[in-house]
C-alpha cells in the first residue's frame, strides 16, 4: 500500500453532509440550531468535522424561535436543521414568526430517500406526500437537492434570497442517501450571496418629495422594516427636515429616539395618536401594512395622502389607497433624505401649532387617559423593569400582557425590543432569547438578555430551561404568573361577562427551574426590580417568577 492509499484511507469520508456544512460556514455560519434526527444524521456526523457550534433544542419549534432570536440578535443569517416529518412540521408555528417578521433564516430539512420521493406511499418512516408544501406558507421559497453536487450553489442561492429584501426564512430539504453517501466533491473554500438591490424607483421619489414638499402637516409612521433596513439615522434626518412627527409600531420600537421632540412613541393603540395621524395631510408609512394593531385595529381613517414604502409588495396598499413605492426601506430612506435639500420644517404646522407642541399635548393625552384607569400597579411594573434593565440589553417578549403593554410603553434605549407579534403565536420570548444570547456571546458582546412570558405561554417553552442549562446561556427568564391565559381571560370577560377555560393548572416554577439546574426566585410585584437586577448580575440563565394579575389599558378602538 503506497503512501497516498495509507492517507486516503486514514481520512474520514466526507459525505454530502459535509457540503451542506462546509458552504454554511463558507458564508459565515457560525451557528445552528435544531434537533437530530434518522434521516438527518449524515448531516449531524458531518457537524462533528465542522467549525459551526450547535445547539440542541428539546422542540423543533423552539428550535425555530431560537435561529430567530439569533438573527434579530446578531443581525447574522439564522440556521436551522430539521429532521423529516413530525420534525419538519412542528418547526412550522416558529417559521411563521420569522416569515411575517422579515428574518433570514436557512432551514436545512432532512428528507426520506430520493426512491421515496413522489407520488409513491413506500411506507417509510415520517414519509409526506410533500413535505416542503407544509412548508410553503411560511418560507419564502422551497428548494429540494437531488444530488450532492448541487448543495453548495443551493445553499448560496438560498443565502441570497433569505437576505434580500424583504428578507425571511427561506426552505431547503436534502434526501436522506444525498446526505449519506460518499462524495468525491472538493470541500468548500469560498461562497458568496450578497442581496439583490432593491432600491426605489426615481420617479416615485420625485412624487414623494413633491407631495412632502407641499405638506403642512407630515407625519410618520414607522415600521419593523425601518429597523431591518438599517434606517434609523436617515429616519430621524428626514423626520427633522420635515418636522414630522413619528409614532413606532411595536415591530419598529427603537426606531426612532423615544425621548424627542417629534416622538409620539409606540402609542399606536391610543385614540390621541390616532387623531394625528388622521389629521396628517400627507402620512409616510415606512416598512408596515398599517395592519390591525397598527391602525388601532383598523379604526384609523387618514384623512389626507398616504406614502407607503415596503420591500414586500403585497404588503402596498393593502389596506389604504396609498403612493406605494416597492423598496428596501434603507435605500428608500437614504434616497428621500438625499432628494429633501430644500428646508421644508418651517411650512409644518398643524392648525397653528408647531408639530413639536402637537406630539407634546398629545402625549399628555395619553397619559390622562392612563391616569383615569386603575392602572397603578401595572404602570409601575413596567417602570419597575424598565429602569432594571441596562439600557443596552436586548429583550424578547412572549405573547402576554407585559409584552402588550411594552408594545405601547417600552423605551428600548440603546438595545432592542423584540417580540412576538408578527405571527402572535405563543412560546417565543424563551427560546428566542437563548438563541439571541448565544448569538451575541459568539460575536464577543455583552450577551445577558431578558426574557418576559405569562405562565401560559411560558409552558410552551419550559423545556428550553434544558437547554439554557446545557448551554449555560446568559439569559435572566421573567414568568409573569397570573394563573392562566390573561389576555384571553379580560377579552372573554369583556365580551361575554365571563371566561371559559381559560384558567389553568401550573406547576411551581421555581422548583421546576431548579429541577433543570437553574436558579430561580418567587418575588412580589414591588420587588421586581430587584430580583432582576440580582439575575442579570448572575452567570448563565436564571428565573424570576412573580404572582400577579395584571390589566391591560383600556381599548380605544371600542364604541365604550
Amino acid at each position: 500500500m503506497t503512501d497516498v492509499q495509507i492517507l486516503v484511507e486514514a481520512q474520514p469520508q466526507r459525505n454530502g453532509g459535509d457540503l451542506v456544512v462546509e458552504t454554511l460556514a463558507a458564508l459565515g455560519a457560525k451557528t445552528a440550531f435544531g434537533i437530530p434526527g434518522q434521516h438527518a444524521l449524515g448531516l449531524f456526523d458531518a457537524l462533528g468535522r465542522s467549525p459551526l457550534h450547535f445547539v440542541s433544542s428539546r422542540v423543533e419549534n423552539n428550535s425555530a424561535f431560537a435561529a430567530d432570536g439569533y438573527s434579530r440578535a446578531t443581525g447574522e443569517v439564522g440556521v436551522l436543521f430539521l429532521s423529516t416529518g413530525p420534525g419538519a412540521l412542528t418547526a412550522l408555528a416558529g417559521l411563521q414568526e420569522a416569515y411575517a417578521t422579515c428574518v433570514p433564516m436557512i432551514v436545512v430539512a432532512s428528507q426520506i430517500p430520493l426512491e421515496g420521493l413522489g407520488a409513491r406511499r413506500k411506507g417509510m418512516l415520517h414519509q409526506l406526500d410533500d413535505q416542503k408544501a407544509s412548508a410553503a406558507n411560511v418560507t419564502k421559497s422551497q428548494r429540494l437537492i437531488q444530488h450532492a453536487s448541487g448543495i453548495p450553489s443551493a445553499i448560496q442561492d438560498a443565502w441570497t434570497e433569505a437576505v434580500s429584501s424583504p428578507q425571511g426564512p427561506v426552505w431547503i430539504e436534502v434526501p436522506q442517501n444525498v446526505l449519506l453517501d460518499p462524495i468525491f466533491v472538493p470541500a468548500v473554500e469560498d461562497a458568496l450571496a450578497d442581496p439583490f438591490d432593491n432600491p426605489p424607483r426615481v420617479e416615485l421619489v420625485r412624487e414623494a418629495v413633491k407631495w412632502l414638499s407641499a405638506a403642512e402637516r407630515p407625519a410618520i409612521v414607522a415600521g419593523g422594516g425601518v429597523r431591518r433596513g438599517n434606517a434609523h439615522q436617515q429616519l430621524l434626518s428626514i423626520a427633522e427636515k420635515l418636522n414630522a412627527p413619528v409614532v413606532c409600531t411595536p415591530g419598529g420600537n427603537g426606531a426612532f429616539p423615544w425621548n424627542h421632540e417629534l416622538s409620539l412613541q409606540s402609542w399606536v393603540e391610543d385614540k390621541h395618536v390616532t387623531e394625528v395621524l388622521e389629521d396628517a395631510d400627507v402620512l409616510v408609512v415606512i416598512g408596515s401594512s398599517l395592519g390591525e394593531v397598527s391602525s388601532n385595529y383598523f379604526t384609523m381613517e387618514p384623512r389626507g395622502r398616504i406614502i407607503q414604502i415596503d420591500a414586500e409588495p403585497r404588503v402596498l396598499e393593502s389596506n389604504r389607497p396609498a403612493l406605494g413605492i416597492r423598496a428596501d426601506a434603507g435605500q428608500a430612506l437614504s434616497a428621500l433624505d438625499a432628494a429633501l435639500t430644500e428646508p421644508h420644517g418651517d411650512k409644518a404646522q398643524w392648525h397653528g401649532t408647531t408639530p413639536q407642541a402637537v406630539v407634546a399635548e398629545t402625549l399628555a393625552k395619553v397619559q390622562a387617559r392612563l391616569d383615569g384607569q386603575d392602572l397603578a400597579l401595572e404602570r409601575k411594573f413596567m417602570a419597575d423593569i424598565r429602569e432594571a434593565v441596562p439600557a443596552d440589553m436586548q429583550t424578547f417578549w412572549d405573547m402576554t400582557i407585559s409584552a402588550y403593554w411594552g408594545w405601547s410603553c417600552w423605551d428600548a434605549r440603546d438595545g432592542e425590543f423584540h417580540s412576538a407579534q408578527g405571527a402572535g403565536g405563543l412560546g417565543y420570548g424563551f427560546p428566542a432569547a437563548i438563541g439571541g444570547a448565544l448569538g451575541l456571546q459568539s460575536q464577543g458582546k455583552p450577551a445577558r438578555v431578558l426574557a418576559v412570558a405569562g405562565d401560559g405561554s411560558s409552558m410552551y417553552s419550559i423545556s428550553e430551561l434544558a437547554t439554557a442549562k446545557q448551554h449555560n446561556a446568559p439569559v435572566t427568564w421573567l414568568i409573569v404568573d397570573d394563573g392562566g391565559y390573561g389576555i384571553l381571560r379580560e377579552y372573554m370577560i369583556d365580551t361575554f361577562g365571563k371566561a371559559t377555560h381559560t384558567e389553568l393548572a401550573r406547576p411551581d416554577f421555581v422548583k421546576l427551574a431548579e429541577a433543570f439546574g437553574v436558579p430561580a426566585r418567587r418575588v412580589a410585584p414591588e420587588d421586581v426590580g430587584d430580583a432582576l437586577k440580582a439575575g442579570f448580575a448572575a452567570d448563565g440563565p436564571n428565573v424570576v417568577v412573580v404572582d400577579v394579575l395584571l390589566k391591560m389599558f383600556g381599548p380605544t378602538h371600542l364604541d365604550i
